[in-house]
């Protein structure tokens, strides 16, 4: 079902129309490592090698492009404090903490159901 744009830029959205924006941010949140990321920095800021280690089998590659996606759409935000290492923190911003409800919802539902669906 269509809806208004809140910003005035579309006519409406609607995720179903094929030139839809709201389709690049689907994309976007429906990644796999995004979902992850997302809980993972639920708790607050985080630092690159333990969002590795706590995202267990992503690259650092991987990891490093979502992250970058992800603070181009404003999900989070990363600070680099000057030291040596260089320090660098990740955390989401207000409206990448809004989508902790939705996401904690489907990473319950992935782990409650998995046993019933063939993957």
């Amino acid at each position: 079902m269509p809806t208004a744009c809140e910003t005035g830029q579309h006519d409406h959205h609607d995720v179903y129309a094929q030139l839809c924006p709201c389709r690049g941010l689907l994309d976007l949140i429906a990644n796999k490592w995004t979902t992850l990321a997302v809980g993972a920095l639920e708790d607050g800021p985080q630092r690159f090698g333990v969002l590795q280690r706590q995202l267990e089998g992503v690259s650092p590659k991987v990891l490093t492009q979502t992250l970058r996606r992800m603070e181009e759409a404003g999900l989070l935000t990363r600070t680099v404090y000057p030291a040596v290492p260089l320090h660098v923190e990740y955390e989401l911003t207000e409206v990448g903490r809004s989508l902790n409800v939705p996401l904690r919802a489907l990473r319950q539902w992935a782990e409650n159901h998995l046993h019933e669906i063939r993957v």
